[in-house]
């Protein structure tokens, strides 16, 4: 694990105690911390006192003096802004950070090593797979962390020359002050999480501070593809050469990367190749990377073919705004949508309409979703999965695409997006 003797003899409060949790927890107390932590659930609570025993205090921390602590760490899931412990927090004058925050103070001891930190509403996960990917190819010590993959405390160091790839959600960028990466990624900014942020401008702000916390010799690249990243690169021009601005459209040869198509495949793509070349990778490896790239599980995943007929999982595409490059991607599809919607609103994925067959309308938003599309494509209320599966290969022919894209989160039929690709993948093999 990540250990740091800056956290030595301090005193650190955390909240939430799931896979972060547990992992910022164990790197503390290895590092010489005193930790005093809670969870709702009484499960995980029971597990990080079995692993920690004496060393490790149990309380909660709403009747806690916050002001005895050196920080609050809480996990990203944590809504800084109607949580009573974070108001708390802040009227203690105490930090309210994240595991990413205490890996950044960390670097200092870590042997010599860059940090790649990419965010965005959409493609953060495919692009940092990529990153890491074409680090891989060309023998470059890597691993990724943040938004995905394991907890980056509960990670062994890199070796000197290393590069830690994060994926960073705006909350976890809420919870960082210092973290100073050598190559910083904005992808795209559209609406999301608007429950946690006082409106629209100040969501795009938290994408903005990972740029605010660089050193002014560190590379920026920056997707401009929509206004608001736009307007965060006008604000870093001073960076001069060391802002790289990707503009829309780009056209790219995407034919010899099988898991990288559709127009965002190629914006994700060609981020992944800027951060490459900043780092001074050799384009021999960015170019194998590319070509064996295996893509990510439910992002625009293939997963079966029968009868000329392709079936993609894309379970991840929880709001239209993510559901819209998948409808660009392909000419003939069959679209199965719906579950539990951000938004009434299917607006932003209707540019690509055109592409669609028919679509097929599953979950709590069966119903709401067949009205929006209503008068523009051929729509059939399914209700479930299974319905909506069986229908589409029943109406699809050779060349056609089965496409599981929702626009919605999964939470009213099943656990989470992966348990809806998931079953959708079973679905197919089952065929």
């Amino acid at each position: 694990m990540i250990t740091s003797r800056a956290w030595a003899g301090k005193r650190y409060a955390v909240l939430g105690l799931a896979r972060s949790g547990a992992a910022t927890v164990a790197a503390l107390l290895a590092s010489g911390a005193r930790v005093t932590a809670w969870d709702s659930d009484a499960a995980r609570r029971d597990a990080i006192g079995a692993d920690h025993g004496e060393g490790l205090r149990l309380a909660d921390l709403e009747s806690e003096d916050l002001a005895s602590f050196d920080a609050l760490v809480v996990s990203p899931g944590v809504p800084l802004n109607r949580h009573p412990l974070a108001a708390r927090a802040r009227a203690a004058g105490v930090p309210i950070i994240g595991d990413i925050e205490l890996f950044a103070h960390a670097r200092a001891e870590l042997p010599s090593h860059k940090v790649v930190g990419i965010t965005g509403t959409n493609g953060k996960s495919t692009t940092t797979a990529l990153v890491h990917h074409m680090l891989q190819t060309a023998g470059v010590p890597s691993l990724m962390a943040g938004n995905i993959g394991l907890p980056i405390l509960s990670r062994d160091p890199l070796p000197e020359g290393g590069v830690y790839v994060l994926e960073l959600s705006s909350y976890q960028i809420d919870l960082t002050q210092s973290l100073d990466c050598d190559v910083a990624v904005l992808l795209n900014i559209t609406p999301d999480h608007l429950d946690r942020y006082r409106d629209f401008e100040d969501y795009a702000a938290a994408k903005a501070r990972l740029f605010t916390m660089q050193a002014r010799d560190h590379r920026a690249i920056i997707s401009i593809a929509d206004t608001p990243s736009a307007l965060i690169a006008r604000a870093l021009s001073a960076k001069g050469e060391q802002l790289i601005k990707i503009a829309p459209g780009f056209c790219m040869d995407q034919s010899r990367w099988p898991r990288l198509q559709g127009p965002h495949n190629a914006q994700n793509a060609l981020a992944a190749i800027n951060v490459a070349e900043a780092l001074g990778l050799p384009n021999p490896a960015i170019d194998r990377a590319l070509e064996s790239f295996a893509g990510l599980p439910h992002r625009m995943e293939l997963v079966g073919e029968r009868n000329g007929v392709r079936f993609i999982n894309d379970s991840k595409a929880t709001n239209a705004e993510s559901a819209a490059p998948a409808l660009a991607a392909f000419d003939r599809i069959h679209w199965i949508l719906g579950g539990q919607a951000k938004s009434a609103s299917l607006a932003a994925a209707a540019r690509n309409f055109g592409n669609v067959v028919h679509a097929y309308t599953i979950g709590d938003a069966a119903e709401t979703f067949a009205a929006a599309l209503a008068g523009q494509v051929p729509v059939t209320e399914s209700g479930t999965l299974d319905a909506a599966l069986r229908a589409a290969v029943g109406n699809a022919v050779p060349g056609d695409t089965v496409l599981l894209s929702p626009a919605a989160a999964s939470f009213d039929q099943f656990r989470d997006f992966e348990d809806r690709g998931e079953t959708f993948r079973r679905l197919v093999a089952a065929l």
